[in-house]
């Protein structure tokens, strides 16, 4: 039987178990158009210990939802339905000053300048990335102000 992980190993299982505790009790909007998506994200981050808020799949279900539920946090994809993108959410958001990733297919430099105060995450991902970059993002946010 292995030992246990120490406290400064930030490598192995307790880092993991540490940065999925960083979620427990947040707020999280989901901006996704992709049912299946949205499906998988929200179960990450519902599994991360995060209260999900969403999922939104257009521009304005997304503003509504900032508006009344105050999230903390913001996982959005880049391309919604009708050829919209999420950039006035993340215009939005960078007002308020709510963290956000912006889960993507599209290549980092191809990414609009709106969304420069966000962490870019590439999609495919995995759970342990969209935690990490929700707690990059938070940080991000906290160096700006």
């Amino acid at each position: 039987m292995g030992e246990p992980a120490h406290p400064l190993d930030m490598t192995g299982k307790y880092a993991q178990e540490q940065a999925m505790a960083a979620l427990q009790g947040v707020r999280v909007l989901v901006v996704e158009n992709d049912e299946m998506n949205a499906m998988l994200l929200e179960m990450q981050l519902t599994q991360a210990g995060a209260l999900v808020i969403g999922p939104a799949s257009t521009i304005d279900q997304a503003l509504q939802l900032v508006k009344d539920d105050n999230p903390e946090l913001a996982v959005l994809d880049y391309r919604l339905g009708d050829g919209q993108t999420s950039e006035p959410i993340a215009k939005l958001l960078s007002q308020l000053g709510v963290p956000f990733v912006l889960a993507t297919g599209i290549a980092h430099e191809a990414v609009p300048a709106t969304f420069g105060p966000g962490v870019i995450l590439t999609k495919p991902y995995l759970a342990e990335d969209l935690v990490r970059s929700l707690n990059d993002a938070r940080g991000k946010a906290s160096a700006d102000t």
